[in-house]
């Protein structure tokens, strides 16, 4: 018999691996249902939906491997990068999906959301002031108008799997909705500024560079406290803090 894997465990959702198997138990049927929505309409590689019994969805494993890992240096090539952004491109030039989404959906609402955060962080003793100051600076690049498309919402460097230059799998879905393109650009690359240029190789024109690295803070800014709170280490080498301390 396979041994059970715990993926990702916090008090909203788990991931267990059994075998080629991953089993998602959520807490919101709604990821669940933006998740098997999504895979049946993006023009890229995804799991196989292998059944659904609330709250439980199982999906078949992809093959290849992580085009990296936060907080490690990524041992894929710059043309698996390239690879990544092209198949990033197609999702993006996709017809919208009929569904919001649950990321912010406009600039007011953005900065209204990050400006409260940066007051929680610092009141809490989570990230110094100067810090949490500066990056709320460069992160007003990244709220201005945008025309959304349809994006994967939490498109991190592990949820992108290869087989040597050709991507075999995107996977977790459950944040997929309409957003700023951009932001899909900034979370696969955050942690590995090394290889935006790659992403953009083959993702194509039309990106400002400077405003996916505004991306890199508020994303960060938004998401430290989340992290501390179920049980993650922000701090960790390479990962949300010292992608903030870049940018002083």
């Amino acid at each position: 018999m396979d041994e059970v894997a715990v993926v990702v465990a916090h008090s909203e959702r788990a991931t267990l691996r059994v075998g080629d198997v991953f089993l998602k138990v959520d807490t919101d049927q709604a990821r669940i249902d933006a998740e098997v929505a999504a895979i049946a309409l993006v023009p890229v590689p995804t799991p196989e939906v292998l059944w659904r019994r609330p709250p439980v969805l199982a999906l078949a494993a992809v093959p290849g491997r992580a085009l990296g890992r936060l907080g490690e240096p990524s041992a894929a090539s710059p043309a698996a990068w390239a690879a990544a952004g092209a198949a990033v491109r197609r999702l993006h030039e996709a017809p919208l999906p009929p569904w919001h989404g649950r990321r912010r959906r406009d600039p007011a609402e953005l900065a209204a959301e990050l400006d409260g955060e940066c007051e929680l962080l610092v009141a809490n003793g989570i990230l110094p002031a100067d810090l949490v100051t500066r990056n709320r600076q460069v992160a007003e690049a990244a709220i201005r108008p945008w025309t959304p498309v349809f994006t994967h919402g939490d498109l991190q460097v592990e949820h992108v799997f290869v087989d040597g230059d050709e991507v075999t799998g995107i996977i977790d879905w459950s944040e997929a909705g309409r957003g700023d393109a951009l932001f899909d650009l900034a979370t696969l690359t955050l942690g590995h500024e090394e290889h935006l240029a790659d992403v953009l190789a083959g993702y194509g024109t039309g990106v400002d560079a400077d405003v996916v690295r505004a991306w890199w803070s508020l994303r960060c800014l938004l998401g430290v406290r989340w992290l501390v709170e179920h049980g993650f280490d922000p701090s960790a080498p390479g990962c949300e803090v010292d992608v903030l301390k870049a940018r002083m």
